[in-house]
């Protein structure tokens, strides 16, 4: 069973990101818990479940153990094992500083008693900065504006709650991965409810910044999977699949023929995550937000990269980082151990996973 108690009818008046993201408390055996209310979405061909989701919850029931006028500013977190959607996440929230100014939690996502997820996060008192406080921040770049029709420009599934438009990759022809930057637009569904107060919309951003992130080093570097088809290739921007490539308008055979000694992605797994929330009570994650993001290094089988998430008018709301564990392969090696694949012994080979 994917969640712990049988899921109650969807509220009424909340957006589909509230409802993605309930919690259930389970204060009778212990007021710290909380359990996932609705199934975790496992995205095709990952791993595990969203790990969004997982970073998003772990906050909301961080947020439900501090006072109302603390603030999340910084969360560090680690993916520790792959979620199984079929399972419920137990959170665990420990109390390990209430403070005058700051409050440190961390929180353990937890299934069969392992842990999935940790995180610590560091929540501040409003306006304890004080009036002379300095400040500063990078500017926002010059982008089309997104549509605002549902209609068009949609690059998310239907059933996502939230939305995104992308913007073509900037200096994709650069010969230098470091220079690109990969661009949307993105909010979510609907009209987040009043009841949910700014944690709702704190958690929904926590829950959209691992969208279109782990990819970035895969995009920057021109990766691509087996059979011709590059990283993410199927929700890539209008424009951008001609733009990285015409190979995939030829059969499958010239495909993989002008691919060779090419570098595919073997493998592609976030270590983790960090969110630095900047403004956390001067935005709605119901209107958009433009996103960008870039990878500074890459090396040793991991990369690294950084996220700026903006509000429309251009206020730096938040920052993000992730390293990823990225493996990769040439096109004609995987296609030698394809055809090895084709053997008895082979296929046992690559059921044990030596083609990857």
């Amino acid at each position: 069973m994917s969640t712990l108690i049988r899921p109650p009818p969807p509220k009424p008046g909340v957006s589909p990101i509230e409802s993605v993201l309930e919690l259930t408390s389970l204060s009778a055996i212990d007021p710290n818990l909380f359990t996932n209310t609705r199934p975790l979405w496992h995205p095709p061909g990952a791993r595990g479940i969203y790990g969004g989701a997982v970073i998003a919850q772990c906050l909301s029931a961080a947020q439900k153990t501090v006072p109302p006028n603390f603030t999340v500013h910084s969360m560090h977190c680690y993916f520790v094992l792959a979620g199984n959607s079929e399972i419920p996440v137990v959170y665990h929230v420990e109390h390990v500083r209430q403070g005058k100014s700051f409050a440190t939690r961390t929180v353990q996502a937890r299934q069969r008693g392992q842990p999935i997820f940790t995180t610590t996060m560091s929540f501040v008192r409003e306006n304890s900065g004080g009036a002379a406080a300095i400040s500063h921040a990078a500017t926002m770049a010059k982008v089309p504006d997104p549509v605002d029709d549902e209609t068009v420009g949609d690059q998310s599934d239907s059933s996502s709650p939230f939305q995104c438009q992308r913007i073509h990759i900037l200096n994709n022809e650069s010969p230098r991965p470091q220079d690109k930057k990969t661009r949307q637009w993105i909010r979510a569904r609907g009209t987040i409810s009043s009841d949910g107060g700014f944690q709702a919309h704190v958690s929904a951003l926590a829950y959209m910044s691992d969208s279109y992130f782990i990819g970035t080093v895969a995009r920057v570097h021109k990766l691509w999977r087996y059979g011709g088809m590059m990283s993410e290739d199927r929700d890539a921007a209008p424009g951008e699949r001609e733009a990285e490539g015409t190979v995939r308008d030829k059969s499958a055979a010239s495909r993989a023929e002008a691919l060779v000694g090419r570098p595919e992605i073997g493998m592609m797994v976030s270590l983790d995550h960090a969110i630095y929330f900047h403004e956390p009570r001067a935005f709605r994650a119901d209107e958009w937000m433009f996103t960008e993001m870039e990878s500074p290094w890459a090396g040793d089988g991991r990369g690294l990269v950084m996220q700026k998430i903006y509000t429309r008018e251009g206020r730096l709301i938040a920052t993000c980082t992730q390293e990823v564990c990225v493996a990769v392969a040439c096109l004609d090696v995987v296609l030698s151990r394809r055809a090895v694949a084709d053997t008895d012994l082979g296929s046992r080979a690559v059921e044990a996973g030596v083609a990857e």
